[in-house]
């Protein structure tokens, strides 16, 4: 498989990502579902998928390998549960506070908490790149959640919090567990920690205990967030990066705000003006810049 095609699968995963969010906003708006009962579900629902594609594909031996060493275990708890299955408990919740598109931009502001982290490891300031890249990030931030006016916010506080601590939660996942990312298959890890997640937050949010029956369109809605936002997004993302590089991936994912930007505002009325367009603009700056380094980050 060429680049070029890697590329295209991988803007293909990032745009199941943002029509994801966007069903969210939808089934979180019109079918009044709350984030507590689903996320739950489609965690749950997505875990089990993969563990079943991952013991066709490796056997059924090979699914609980991870467990069996006491180190492995506990980096796929750290992995699984405070990186991946918190992120998507996160951005869903901020998608029901506000926007699809809001949620997946300020998840998208993990570079930054990457950025912080090296620093801080490595005892060094920003260079000029990445300042460059903060006050892009900053200002868009900015621009989508104040329209330019210091005085008011458009975006309520509890949602900018839980946009942020997502992509504290995506720093978590992507820097936390790299020993056990080169010893076992991503598939594997992703579908031990969706399914963890589901177990946990169904624990602590008792999804039975709400008085809610899904309508047949809300329950397609269920099915489009897990298959596309879950299984899909992730088998295409994943292999396009593997073919095209994993270190153009922050270009890559540019498709999954604008696309759950553009969803939201034709189909599911939300705003969208000059000043979203701006901020949106910085941050895709941001992602540009740092696609173009050989920067971790």
């Amino acid at each position: 498989m060429s680049s070029s095609m890697g590329g295209l699968l991988a803007i293909l995963g990032s745009i199941c990502w943002g029509l994801s969010g966007s069903m969210g906003q939808y089934l979180f708006t019109v079918e009044k579902m709350d984030s507590r009962w689903l996320v739950p579900i489609r965690l749950g629902g997505a875990g089990i998928l993969l563990l079943i594609y991952s013991a066709f594909r490796l056997g059924l031996t090979a699914v609980f390998r991870p467990w069996k060493n006491r180190q492995h275990a506990t980096e796929l708890l750290l992995y699984g549960l405070l990186g991946v299955s918190a992120c998507q408990f996160f951005y869903f919740l901020t998608i029901q506070l506000s926007s699809a598109g809001t949620a997946t931009i300020l998840q998208d502001l993990s570079p930054l908490c990457v950025l912080a982290v090296l620093c801080c490891s490595q005892k060094r300031t920003p260079d000029v790149r990445e300042i460059i890249c903060i006050l892009l990030a900053l200002a868009g931030v900015f621009l989508i959640t104040t329209h330019g006016s210091f005085g008011s916010l458009v975006v309520s506080p509890p949602a900018i919090l839980s946009g942020i601590l997502s992509a504290i939660c995506v720093t978590v996942y992507t820097m936390a567990p790299r020993h056990i990312l080169t010893l076992y298959p991503v598939s594997l890890l992703q579908g031990w920690s969706f399914l963890m997640g589901g177990i946990v937050f169904a624990v602590l949010f008792r999804p039975w205990s709400y008085a809610y029956v899904p309508t047949p369109t809300g329950w397609f809605g269920i099915a489009f967030v897990i298959l596309v936002g879950n299984v899909l997004a992730f088998v295409l993302f994943m292999t396009g990066v593997h073919y095209a590089g994993p270190q153009k991936s922050n270009l890559y994912s540019f498709a999954e705000p604008l696309t759950a930007a553009v969803v939201s505002t034709l189909f599911l009325g939300s705003p969208f003006g000059i000043w979203d367009f701006l901020g949106f603009l910085f941050v895709f700056a941001m992602m540009f810049l740092l696609s173009k380094s050989d920067s971790p980050l």
